[in-house]
């Protein structure tokens, strides 16, 4: 038995993620923030939710740090979930857990129950073997603390209005939000709010919908060797499959995207394989060219099995269909001004590069209601999210400053919308205009 022949990987080219960042800066350098024509809420109330945020530092800074420390994976975020409603607790405030038939899902409520509702999400799914990767443990703690400076506020009944805090499980592949939605959460709620930490501070940025094709071939099994003739490779539909995939991605848009993985390529090189399977995420900028673009992949998938002779079973979304978001400016401009008062700057639509988008079910509410997702900075355009790197600066003290800067943003925009009925219909004017409501089962079939 000899030694395996053992090579490294070779390392990848950063010029152009340098040319990236040298356009960005300079496209930052010239662009003009986002801003309202609105007044918004009093000065008197903002800063009353703020002082109520920045009074519960400590306790928002030990629940990142708490989530940090315990990752855990959609659907199984039970004690993080717990960890929420106990902090609730200790402030007065009951939170349901086990809501809108997901078992790590919450919510919480205050305010009058009259006038407007603004909802404030919570994400605190870990990626496997990662942890938070992608820094969800920022993303609850700073909903929280929003949700403590929106409560300090509506108690004294100065504001007619709601806020609801929603823990959303399982955005990581799970879509929470998608089955939250089905089952009612978003029923009457006027505005949603949430943030997600990144390279950059962006008010806006896009994000892809994404659908996932299982493509499973069933072959006919022989012996590779003596009887290769009389058998039909299910490996060879998949391989067909993802070469076909490969060269639609010459013509497709610059900000679709394809990828896929084979999960059962067989178990022997001397038997054919009589089943094999690969998984695809279909990714794209918009709704209708989400839609073009599974078409266009279903067909090679079909082809995939006729070019073999096996048969075939094509799955779409086991788990929910994301849907790219549809960020409400309007919303988008009160977050600018109120990263302005933390020292932040929030680039508005177009700055930071398109290719550095990924996918959120956060885009399936924001055709449901007016939303934003803004970004907040924690690590430099070097460190790529879904890394242990990223997860590093969630723990950081670029991290904290974010839980905090980011709590603070989404209280105060949230108060705008329920303060200043002009925020509020200029942010609706604005979600008609692009679409209204979607049915997201009619438009990707």
């Amino acid at each position: 038995m000899t030694d395996p022949d053992t090579r490294v990987p070779a390392p990848a080219d950063a010029h152009f993620l340098d040319q990236l960042r040298a356009a960005t800066d300079r496209a930052a350098a010239a662009a003009e923030p986002l801003s309202s024509a609105h007044a918004g809420a009093p000065e008197e109330l903002l800063a009353r939710a703020e002082q109520a945020i920045e009074a519960a530092r400590a306790e928002l800074l030990e629940l990142s740090h708490d989530l940090h420390a315990h990752p855990e994976e959609g659907y199984a975020e039970h004690r993080s979930v717990r960890a929420v409603a106990d902090l609730l607790a200790r402030h007065g405030i009951e939170a349901e857990v086990g809501v809108h038939g997901l078992d790590t899902a919450l919510r919480a409520t205050v305010g009058s129950g009259e006038g407007p509702t603004v909802a404030v999400l919570a994400e605190y799914d870990a990626l496997p073997g990662i942890g938070h990767g992608c820094g969800h443990n920022i993303i609850c703690s700073a909903a929280v603390g929003a949700f403590l400076g929106l409560a300090a506020v509506l108690a004294t009944g100065e504001v007619a209005g709601t806020a609801v805090l929603l823990g959303t499980p399982a955005e990581e592949g799970g879509g929470g939000k998608e089955l939250m939605a089905r089952a009612g959460a978003f029923d009457g709620i006027d505005a949603v709010v949430m943030l997600h930490p990144f390279s950059y501070d962006a008010a806006v940025q896009p994000f892809l919908g994404r659908r996932q094709l299982r493509a499973t071939y069933t072959g006919i099994a022989a012996h590779a060797s003596a009887q290769p003739f009389m058998g039909r490779n299910a490996l060879d539909a998949v391989v067909a499959g993802y070469n076909g995939i490969a060269m639609l991605r010459q013509h497709i848009p610059d900000t679709d995207r394809v990828h896929g993985v084979i999960t059962d390529g067989g178990q022997r090189p001397n038997v054919v394989p009589a089943s094999a399977e690969a998984l695809y995420y279909v990714r794209s900028a918009t709704p209708e060219t989400l839609a073009d673009l599974c078409r266009r992949v279903e067909a090679i998938a079909v082809a995939a099995a006729a070019m073999t002779g096996c048969g075939y079973q094509l799955q779409w979304d086991q788990l929910p269909a994301y849907l790219p978001i549809r960020a409400n400016l309007e919303l988008a401009a009160r977050w600018t001004a109120h990263q302005a008062r933390r020292g932040r700057t929030a680039l508005p639509p177009g700055v930071t590069p398109a290719s550095l988008a990924g996918s959120t079910d956060l885009g399936n509410v924001s055709v449901r209601t007016p939303s934003i997702h803004p970004m907040i900075a924690i690590a430099g355009p070097e460190t790529s999210m879904h890394t242990t790197d990223f997860a590093a600066a969630a723990a950081s003290p670029a991290g904290d400053a974010a839980v905090l800067d980011g709590a603070v943003g989404l209280a105060l925009t949230a108060l705008d919308a329920l303060a200043d009925p002009a925020v509020l219909a200029a942010a609706r004017e604005e979600f008609e205009a692009a679409g209204g409501v979607l049915d997201l089962e009619e438009l990707l079939g």
